[in-house]
């Protein structure tokens, strides 16, 4: 992004005043509300958004309301390295939204992107490590470990028994042998370490768990608690947000529905402060919401989000990229507006009356499927 190109006013000023007088900029924060606060956060560009919550007068407020994808961004935008301190004031909330986002790949977690995650957690301090890995499943913690090192207990009814050649040991009775040449083993017994002083059940939990459990299980298990909270955050799953693409049925483009869909409102894990619903917007579908009432323009908001984030999903987007969900909502608005574009003309009726009767997703398999070329990837 361009310095100062599509940047609200305030936000521009903001970031003016944090590279010319640092003061003035915290006085400028600290002057907006919590909430005013978070927005100019989350519309600064990724990589200065480190600068901008090192100026608020409270980060430990701010950092906790931060939508949990928009953490995610940062961090990555901001490197790993030194991204500590942020995840130090992070939610559990956020921290499991941060592995969730960015630590899977399709329908697996990836023991390297957990490994980062962990890392990131430990280059704050024992307590964020702590509490962090304490947030995440257990069966992730479990898949990471058994990708990195192997387990061996002490077998004290044998008096020939012998530790493993190069085994690292911290309780006497298991030893773990490290299976890649990383930090990551480091890491993994300074985090078993600390588990051994403050909570030893986890410990051998976790310890037994690695040496007799199978990923595979709890892959299973992980990839449904995931599932669980990526919904409560508007991502469906990949088999949900297939659907989407769909060929329509005969009836759905013949005939329109009587009365509006219903639409549930979620917890947003982005900023979208608002969408570009205006009556000289250059897609019809934002044309059509402009002539909405207010209630129908707060529905038509949650519908299309919640249609973006099935494209994400349907499309394999990396959810942990802050560039997938924009992708997602061009789109989402193109393809959509493509069917609206025909359901209106079918059936000679204004577009704002088709977008208030027809379902959002029933607009873009409309549209998907008038250009093949627009369909799944």
């Amino acid at each position: 992004m361009p310095p100062g190109s599509d940047l609200p006013d305030r936000v521009r000023d903001v970031l003016a005043l944090a590279r010319t007088d640092r003061r003035a900029a915290t006085r400028a924060l600290g002057a907006l509300s919590l909430d005013e606060q978070v927005a100019v956060v989350c519309q600064a560009p990724a990589v200065r958004r480190a600068e901008l919550l090192e100026l608020v007068p409270h980060p430990e407020q701010v950092i906790p309301a931060l939508p949990e994808a928009e953490l995610v961004f940062a961090v990555k935008a901001i490197g790993r390295a030194d991204s500590g301190w942020l995840l130090a004031h992070a939610t559990d909330d956020q921290v499991r939204a941060c592995v969730d986002l960015d630590a899977w790949r399709d329908f697996a977690p990836s023991p390297d992107a957990i490994g980062e995650w962990i890392a990131t957690f430990a280059e704050a301090d024992d307590d964020t490590l702590l509490r962090a890995t304490e947030a995440l499943d257990p069966e992730l913690l479990m898949l990471w470990m058994h990708d990195r090192v192997e387990v061996h207990q002490n077998a004290s009814a044998d008096p020939g028994w012998q530790p493993p050649r190069g085994g690292a040991t911290i309780d006497g009775v298991y030893y773990l042998v490290s299976l890649r040449a990383n930090e990551d083993f480091e890491i993994l017994t300074r985090l078993l370490g600390l588990l051994f002083e403050s909570d030893q059940a986890r410990y051998f939990r976790l310890l037994q768990a690695v040496q007799w459990e199978h990923p595979s299980d709890n892959q299973e298990h992980a990839l449904r608690w995931r599932n669980g909270r990526l919904a409560d955050l508007g991502f469906p799953t990949w088999e949900e947000a297939a659907a989407i693409y769909a060929r329509p049925r005969r009836e759905e483009i013949e005939k329109l529905p009587e009365s509006a869909p219903a639409v549930d409102e979620w917890h947003l894990p982005v900023f979208v402060p608002d969408l570009p619903t205006a009556a000289d917007a250059e897609l019809s579908l934002f044309r059509a919401a402009a002539a909405l009432d207010d209630d129908g323009r707060r529905r038509f908001f949650y519908a299309f989000l919640a249609l973006a984030n099935q494209v994400a999903v349907a499309d394999r987007l990396p959810l942990g990229d802050a560039e997938s969900i924009p992708r997602a909502i061009d789109k989402a608005a193109r393809i959509a507006s493509a069917g609206l574009d025909h359901l209106a003309d079918r059936h000679a009726r204004p577009a704002s009356d088709v977008l208030r009767r027809v379902p959002l997703v029933r607009l873009f398999r409309v549209g998907a499927h008038l250009d093949r070329a627009e369909g799944a990837p």
